[in-house]
């Protein structure tokens, strides 16, 4: 099922995949009426938007794919977090 859009809003590509242990969806859309018509959105509430249609997939898969560095430096921030709310 398609989030809701705005009205001039399109449909580009959904990415399936996890974050910080949790299942994420990123929602890739174009907008003809933005600066940049590209962009994504997760169901984290994490978004970027991008002026080509070739810088949204990389980022979009990478976010609900992680590498083992990016999981590294999420778990090191979170780490880091905690200490420093004390």
């Amino acid at each position: 099922m398609k989030p809701q859009m705005e009205e001039t809003e399109f449909w580009v590509g959904t990415f399936h995949g996890n974050h910080d242990g949790l299942p994420a969806k990123v929602t890739a859309t174009r907008d003809d009426t933005r600066p940049e018509p590209y962009a994504w959105t997760c169901t984290c509430g994490a978004s970027r938007s991008f002026p080509t249609e070739h810088d949204v997939w990389p980022t979009a898969w990478r976010h609900t794919h992680p590498t083992r560095f990016d999981r590294l430096r999420s778990w090191a921030a979170r780490l880091f977090n905690a200490r420093t709310a004390r």
